[in-house]
């Protein structure tokens, strides 16, 4: 047991300080070393994890599965255990750190639900109008406002400091991996942030968080969730009107005016064109919806 706390203690490190990696997946990731370091056994080491072969992959994956993961938690699974056996490997001494090859389930993304733009600013203005204080009903329309007009993850809009401050034409995000973009202010978005300034109670020191909770600290995404559920079941949206949905709405709204996949890769801060890519379908999506509401033999004129 001591042995196997002190090598997960290693890898959350190597995770968490050694690649900068995000929370959620320290988590997922150390918890699947977890899972794995039991199913080895007690006296399972370095040298133990970095001997696995591809045929023990497959056995470990063979009985989650058999647990009732899907395809997608599967291929989560196993892209974790191909770090860990790598750092595995650096760590017994190996001279060829590459991990066993082992092809993962295949997945079928689903298209992101985008809201339409009268929506996104409708979520937004009843978030406030939902809210105790007028300062944090201001937050919470710039924080959405955020994710719409600005395209940001929520937590690249909550992990923003008052080092952006004054707020210009465009503001500079640091994304996953730790990598910065550039991204545009629109008007509606500025002026958004501006009155959440203006109202609230606290100091803004440089390293001071943008977005406060109602105790001062850093404002918490189970606070912006849980506000923008309550506007949405007001506005009678449905469950997929999400905060990130407002981030896909985005993107969506953006390809359809024209934008090229290049410039909306950089504006999203994707790390490959692929994960872009996806947006084509989305709005090759709504353009059917259109058709199946507009056309006669669809609606049976």
């Amino acid at each position: 047991m001591a042995l196997r706390n002190d090598m997960l203690a290693e890898w959350h490190d190597h995770l968490a300080l050694g690649l900068r990696r995000s929370p959620h997946t320290v988590r997922a990731y150390a918890n699947a070393a977890d899972r794995f370091l039991k199913w080895l056994g007690e006296d399972a080491d370095w040298r133990r994890v970095a001997s696995c072969k591809a045929a023990d992959m497959r056995r470990f994956l063979g009985a989650r599965r058999a647990d009732g993961l899907s395809n997608a938690s599967a291929a989560r699974e196993l892209s974790a255990l191909k770090a860990f056996i790598k750092f595995a490997l650096t760590q017994s001494g190996a001279q060829d750190i590459a991990p066993p090859r082992l092809r993962g389930p295949r997945v079928q993304k689903g298209l992101p639900r985008a809201v339409t733009p009268d929506e996104a600013v409708n979520i937004a203005e009843t978030v406030a109008e939902f809210s105790d204080e007028d300062w944090i009903g201001a937050r919470d329309r710039a924080v959405l406002l955020m994710l719409y007009g600005a395209g940001l993850r929520i937590d690249e809009a909550l992990s923003l400091d008052c080092n952006i401050l004054p707020v210009g034409g465009s503001i500079t995000v640091t994304g996953k991996g730790r990598k910065q973009r550039v991204v545009p202010m629109l008007p509606l978005v500025k002026q958004g942030l501006e009155d959440y300034l203006d109202r609230q109670p606290w100091s803004m020191g440089l390293r001071d968080p943008l977005f406060r909770g109602a105790k001062g600290g850093r404002l918490s995404q189970g606070v912006v969730q849980k506000a923008m559920a309550k506007a949405r079941k007001a506005l009678g949206l449905p469950a997929t009107a999400t905060p990130h949905a407002l981030r896909h709405s985005f993107a969506t709204h953006l390809l359809a005016a024209g934008t090229d996949l290049r410039s909306l890769q950089e504006l999203l801060g994707h790390a490959s064109l692929g994960s872009t890519q996806i947006y084509t379908k989305v709005d090759a999506a709504t353009l059917l919806d259109v058709y199946r509401d507009a056309h006669p033999r669809e609606r049976g004129d």
